[in-house]
């Protein structure tokens, strides 16, 4: 699963846990899914981006600490458009 919070650092990417290994808030909001994979993001975070339209992307890099991709030598990267209101 996918989670994308509002935090600084790390929890400012998004993150890929196994499923069950992350705990969804209750104002976590599900965007969708991407082969399967929940996606879930904040709902603050959802709040300041519900006008914009969201592409997952893997770049090289280094992966956040506690997400699925850290040791595979990319990292994912959201990249957001506004959309018309």
């Amino acid at each position: 699963m996918f989670h994308q919070s509002g935090g600084c650092c790390d929890g400012s990417a998004p993150m890929c846990y196994p499923a069950g290994e992350f705990l969804i808030g209750a104002r976590d909001v599900l965007l969708g899914e991407l082969d399967g994979c929940p996606f879930y993001i904040g709902g603050d975070q959802y709040e300041r981006w519900r006008h914009t339209r969201l592409t997952l992307d893997v770049v090289p890099g280094r992966g956040a600490g506690f997400s699925l991709e850290a040791p595979e030598g990319v990292r994912f990267l959201i990249r957001s458009d506004l959309c018309a209101v």
